[in-house]
């Protein structure tokens, strides 16, 4: 198929004239300004084709339009077919004394420049170390001992007969900032009026079980307290030899928060103080002297000891906060 490319298009119409009045053909043009018709695979008549293709004039502007002076269409660069096992041409090499003089390059590993990093970080933001050892944490400052004074606390004194545990647990109690309850083991048991087992008659099964029934009274009492914000202080002469009934009971009793403490005086302090004693409390030297000798079992036990030997009852309470300031930050284990 041909199309014709070229052909002037008709003049506007003018008023008075119809399509063709006035219009006469175009003249015929020379063999050498008539288009080239279109080539295709599928018209085999056109010219062969390796040949160089003829560009066809640039036909003359219409009138009323300005005219453009044709130009010759450069031909389309031809390269030649690259032969089967042939080197690809290669662009010739400048002469060394005409080449432009490119700038040194810089030694080392090639690296894309980058923007320049603050002073004491990299890219990513880490911060070198300085060097040496590892960099440790600052040591915080030393934490402030614990006021016992101002605390709920339940606290067991122990002790053999003489050793002054219920004078010191009673002052102590007067002294604190805080509501303190002093709970001796003695006035509990001797609530029992009719029928007391008094163990200077004798030790046996009764006086064993009053003894058992004043304890788990006196934590009873100690737990009431301590669940109503009152500290109390308990005094009770537990044998280290018989840790399950003494020292075990009276933790089930109040609770793995109390904080035991032994008073334990020389034989002949507590002797005595013994000797001062009236009524049921006073003892034989000899039981006195059997006790003591019991109570110095705890020495390696790890509760904290007070020999208040040397001590009456108000420096003996100053040792005893002392010792549950100690004991607050770090318990004992028992």
């Amino acid at each position: 198929m041909q199309h014709a490319v070229g052909s002037p298009l008709p003049p506007p119409h003018q008023p008075g004239q119809g399509p063709h009045a006035g219009w006469a053909p175009a003249p015929p043009r020379p063999a050498a300004h008539r288009p080239v018709p279109y080539q295709s695979a599928a018209h085999p008549q056109g010219p062969h084709p390796g040949a160089p293709r003829q560009s066809a004039p640039v036909p003359p502007p219409p009138p009323g339009f300005p005219a453009t002076p044709p130009g010759p269409v450069p031909p389309a660069p031809q390269q030649p077919p690259a032969s089967h096992g042939s080197p690809a041409p290669q662009p010739p090499v400048p002469h060394p004394s005409t080449a432009p003089q490119q700038p040194p390059a810089p030694s080392g590993p090639a690296s894309a420049p980058h923007a320049p990093a603050p002073s004491g970080h990299d890219a990513t933001g880490h911060v070198p170390l300085p060097p040496g050892g590892p960099v440790g944490t600052p040591a915080a400052p030393p934490a402030p001992a614990p006021d016992p004074s101002a605390a709920t606390l339940a606290v067991l004194l122990i002790g053999p007969a003489g050793a002054g545990k219920t004078s010191v647990a009673k002052y102590w109690a007067d002294h604190r900032r805080v509501p303190t309850a002093h709970i001796s083991l003695d006035d509990v048991r001797e609530w029992v009026r009719s029928g007391f087992a008094d163990p200077q008659s004798g030790w046996n099964e009764n006086s064993e079980a009053q003894y058992r029934l004043a304890r788990r009274t006196c934590g009873f009492a100690a737990r009431n307290f301590l669940a109503n914000g009152i500290s109390c202080i308990l005094d009770d002469a537990v044998f280290p030899d018989r840790p399950v009934v003494g020292l075990g009971g009276w933790k089930r009793h109040v609770g793995p928060g109390l904080l035991p403490v032994v008073l334990l005086p020389g034989l002949d302090i507590v002797l005595e103080r013994n000797a001062e004693r009236t009524g049921n409390r006073r003892l034989t030297d000899e039981e006195v002297a059997r006790i003591h000798g019991r109570m110095a079992g705890w020495y390696g036990s790890g509760l904290p000891i007070i020999d208040n030997s040397q001590l009456d009852i108000p420096g003996t309470a100053k040792v005893l906060d002392e010792v549950l300031a100690r004991a607050i930050a770090s318990p004992p284990s028992w």
